[in-house]
């Protein structure tokens, strides 16, 4: 998914965020794309106008909700919606992550999504990967750069992303 282009750095680190909430949200990734950008959009030209956003996430995730609120009075008439359907709690992003990430495990080859949670749970030196699974170490390489190439198209990370940033 590309970044929305020329937005500052702080609007940039939101998109992720924003998409993984609106996902969770609509339930499709096309809408939640469009949500997305909305917000984006929004909280952009309310700063443009001179307004002081001073917590731009909190503002950004509440302009999503009641963007999202606005949706679905328009297009499911007579929904009443409670305040507690659209409440993020805490760690939500973390958990959607982590989540999305599971997932993504799971859609590997089964030797590579094996190597990967072996280094999940903790297990990091190719020599010690190698010697648990039975494989060369080169192989074991071969296979967690092909699985970690594969994560950061799926968690739509840049492809020179940190390792780090998948974990």
């Amino acid at each position: 998914m590309p970044c929305i282009p020329h937005l500052p750095g702080d609007f940039a680190g939101l998109q992720p965020d924003l998409l993984r909430v609106a996902r969770h949200l609509t339930g499709n990734a096309d809408q939640a794309q469009d949500l997305s950008q909305e917000v984006l959009l929004k909280v952009w030209l309310k700063q443009a106008q001179g307004s002081e956003i001073k917590n731009l996430r909190a503002y950004a995730m509440t302009t999503l909700r009641n963007t999202f609120r606005q949706y679905l009075r328009t297009h499911l008439p007579g929904t009443e919606l409670q305040d507690h359907m659209l409440v993020a709690p805490p760690g939500v992003f973390a958990t959607l992550a982590l989540q999305e990430l599971q997932s993504a495990i799971a859609r590997l080859p089964e030797d590579q999504a094996t190597l990967i949670r072996m280094v999940a749970t903790g297990e990091t030196s190719p020599a010690d990967l190698a010697r648990l699974t039975g494989l060369p170490p080169g192989t074991v390489m071969s296979r967690l750069a092909r699985a970690r190439a594969q994560l950061r198209i799926e968690m739509d990370l840049e492809r020179s992303a940190p390792v780090a940033e998948l974990m």
